[in-house]
């Protein structure tokens, strides 16, 4: 009898365990699953862009305002800024917004990832002004990054502060904020979104609630580009990234139109977003209209269409070729948008801004996509904040024009409200492009903060500060760009002086609107799929 009772004991302990091991491999595919009974996906329907004039009104109107952002693009990624994927990929549409226009050498993110340098961009504003401080995520997301990561140093995920989280839907940006949307809108234009929004889910903080009359938005901060298992995709999954881990299982194929339920794109997301594209310039080209087409392109998961893949044959590693492939495919897109301008006589009244959110990332394990710069996207090196910067307006700036003034992502609202004659509120930090250009705009210090690390570039000089692991980083950017020797030991004056400018700035920003959850390490000269030593430089990056 106790025998039997031992055995059954065991037996229980079996299922138990079994269950309990189960679970954990089941977990992490129950935020997607929750996420579509919330939220079922419909089938993909035609939208209808409101039309405006078939024929514009006699006299001059102001110019079109097209705001070009691709996702994670490394500064190496197009041909205009470096060789392109493998030196096998070249994007000839994006450099001809740099032919036709000013390419800044020196174009800066507000921030080292998506949301919060979204959010600089749609108000002008430094994102820490108001509290936007880290990047949009699900707690589940900030969970099983922290518990899945390998490597030398762990990350840190602070339990205590989840009880300090909001809902996801509501970390985005506040309302009462002031965006480039409403400001256009407040001038006539028609204001219109395409892509990826990633700055707040709730009525009150999307697209149409933040001054877009029409939206065509993935919410979140990220999307498929198409099922996994259609006949079309080539798909390359990063077993070594936690990220890439959380991504597959969990993201939805699906768009909203107006804040709409959720329903699937018509074919692969980036030619979705282009053909779109079109059709809103098409339909607007009779009055004057701002559109900010977001591509979620290349951010991960890496997914191509065959025929991308098959265009790139002599690029002989599968992820490199997915990631070239996906950005011939954001070239061809911004193409088509250059192209329709011409074909609607547009071309010449048109700003077109091209830019990206922050560098190319290290989780996808390609080590050239921000070459020559050291670092990547979630640290402050140059590899995560300097960026593709190209700005065209014809008979206002001239073609070929190779800026080495620092520009960055606040820029955008004021260029372009004193492009429609709006007022620029004295709370924009940010300047006209075209005053940079001119040497009107005063010398100013760029900012950037995500919790305990901060930097900032003020002249020549960058200082970077890190509370974990301690150290200062400082760079004379004039003679080492690419920032391989630290002057901080022999350079204290500089070191205080930089100090002093960041505590002044620090003492300007709003408490963080939502609490980081997680600590990782981001080594500077590796991408993840390579050794990484304990000998070999790293930050704590807090999101």
């Amino acid at each position: 009898m106790k025998k039997r009772t031992l055995f059954g004991l065991a037996a229980v302990a079996v299922v138990l365990v079994g269950g309990y091991a189960g679970f954990q491999h089941f977990k992490i595919y129950l935020p997607g699953i929750i996420g579509r009974m919330k939220n079922p996906i419909g089938p993909n329907h035609e939208i209808a862009w409101a039309r405006g004039p078939v024929t514009a009104p006699a006299g001059q109107r102001p110019p079109n305002i097209i705001l070009i952002v691709a996702d994670d693009m490394g500064i190496n990624d197009t041909t205009a800024t470096g060789t392109g994927v493998a030196g096998k990929v070249p994007t000839p549409n994006i450099d001809s917004i740099a032919r036709s226009g000013v390419r800044f050498a020196n174009g800066y993110a507000a921030n080292a990832t998506c949301s919060p340098s979204r959010a600089a961009m749609m108000t002008g504003r430094y994102p820490t002004r108001f509290g936007f401080e880290f990047t949009a995520a699900p707690v589940s997301f900030s969970r099983e990054v922290s518990h899945a990561a390998g490597g030398p140093i762990k990350p840190v995920f602070y339990k205590d502060r989840v009880k300090d989280m909001p809902p996801i839907e509501t970390l985005g940006l506040p309302p009462g904020e002031t965006t480039i949307a409403e400001a256009l809108k407040g001038q006539g234009y028609r204001t219109l979104h395409i892509g990826k929004w990633h700055l707040g889910e709730t009525p009150d903080r999307q697209p149409n609630a933040q001054g877009f009359d029409d939206s065509l938005a993935i919410l979140a901060g990220a999307g498929m580009f198409l099922k996994p298992n259609d006949p079309d995709v080539v798909n390359s999954k990063q077993d070594f990234d936690p990220i890439d881990k959380y991504l597959w299982p969990n993201l939805p194929y699906s768009v909203r139109w107006n804040g709409s339920k959720p329903f699937e794109p018509k074919g692969y997301v980036t030619d979705y977003f282009g053909d779109e594209a079109v059709k809103a310039i098409d339909a607007n080209a009779g009055r004057p209209f701002f559109l900010y087409l977001a591509f979620n392109a290349p951010h991960t998961p890496l997914q191509a269409t065959k025929e991308d893949y098959e265009a790139l044959r002599d690029i002989p590693d599968h992820t490199t070729r997915v990631y070239g492939a996906m950005i011939r495919a954001l070239d061809r897109n911004v193409g088509k948008v250059l192209g329709e301008l011409e074909k609607q006589g547009l071309a010449d009244n048109t700003i077109v801004i091209f830019t990206s959110d922050n560098g190319g990332a290290n989780y996808i394990g390609l080590r050239d996509i921000n070459k020559p710069y050291r670092g990547w996207k979630a640290t402050f090196f140059e590899g995560g904040v300097n960026i593709p910067f190209f700005m065209k307006w014809p008979g206002h700036v001239e073609p070929g024009t190779v800026s080495p003034t620092r520009a960055m992502h606040i820029d955008i609202f004021a260029t372009a409200a004193h492009a429609a004659g709006a007022q620029v509120d004295p709370k924009v930090d940010g300047v006209d492009l075209l005053t940079l250009l001119s040497g009107k705009a005063a010398p100013r210090p760029l900012f950037f903060r995500s919790g305990h690390y901060r930097a900032v570039i003020d002249g020549d000089w960058k200082l970077q500060l890190s509370e974990r692991p301690k150290k200062a980083w400082l760079f004379n950017l004039a003679v080492d760009p690419t920032e391989q020797k630290n002057l901080s030991g022999s350079e204290p004056a500089q070191v205080a002086r930089l100090t002093a400018l960041l505590n002044g700035q620090d003492a300007k920003a709003g408490k963080p609107l939502w609490p980081a959850l997680v600590e990782a390490p981001f080594f500077i000269d590796q991408p993840l799929n390579k050794e990484r030593k304990l000998s070999g430089e790293y930050v704590m990056w807090a999101n």
